[in-house]
């Protein structure tokens, strides 16, 4: 065999390797178990702690803030302390500083959500107008985050078709996050902050993981066709 065959049988090889479980593409999008509790404990503890301080009168709404804030930097540093990844836990850092020092200046606990809410309406607003340009922003996520940065989600049409359709829904169920959000954080009851911090949790990363479960099952499904239409393309 000539060494030029050799290559070419070699790049066929490379490119023909099988992709990873669908297990572990989901672990790599979702940040793994571990992600996911770390980027919600923040949160988490603000709901929780604000609510023992607001309806037991034992803490103000600053002690509320500085529990959720010292949380975030302590995993933050522990992560950092054993060189491991920090984005989850940089983004609960960021996330919730930036949301406590508008309720503390405030006094209102409902501002603590504003952020995640601001930042909804962006993915909102991105996802609609990469799809009106063509470069659905989900199908450049999934290239970068599961797909080594691979432009094949573009040029392969029915996946490109598909990624669509998809940042539709993904900006659907945004919308309808936020819309929820919105009328809980206008609602002024006694006990609206309380709602607003349980829909924060249950339209955060459950949604998302449906979502993206989708998401990796419609490519992979497209992708494993993929093989059988390239020899007559």
């Amino acid at each position: 065999m000539q060494p030029g065959n050799e290559t070419t049988a070699e790049k066929s090889t490379d490119e023909e390797e099988p992709l990873p479980p669908f297990s572990v593409q989901m672990a790599q999008q979702l940040g793994g178990v571990r992600g996911l509790i770390e980027s919600s404990i923040p949160i988490t503890l603000f709901i929780v702690v604000n609510f023992l301080g607001d309806h037991f009168k034992w803490w103000s709404l600053r002690t509320s803030l500085i529990v959720a804030v010292g949380a975030a930097l302590s995993m933050g540093v522990y992560r950092l302390a054993r060189k491991e990844p920090t984005r989850h836990a940089l983004n609960g850092v960021f996330g919730i500083a930036i949301g406590a020092y508008i309720a503390w200046k405030s006094g209102d606990a409902k501002d603590v959500y504003l952020p995640g809410m601001l930042i909804t309406v962006g993915y909102v607003l991105g996802m609609l107008v990469s799809v009106a340009i063509g470069r659905p922003l989900v199908g450049w996520l999934w290239s970068v985050t599961l797909d080594g940065g691979a432009t094949r989600w573009y040029d392969n049409v029915r996946l490109r078709r598909a990624f669509v359709w998809l940042t539709v829904v993904w900006a659907v169920v945004y919308a309808l996050k936020l819309g929820v959000q919105v009328m809980l954080y206008r609602d002024s009851s006694a006990d609206s902050d309380d709602l607003l911090g349980i829909a924060r949790l249950a339209l955060g990363w459950p949604p998302y993981a449906l979502l993206a479960a989708l998401t990796v099952w419609q490519a992979r499904r497209i992708l494993r066709d993929e093989p059988a239409e390239e020899p007559a393309a």
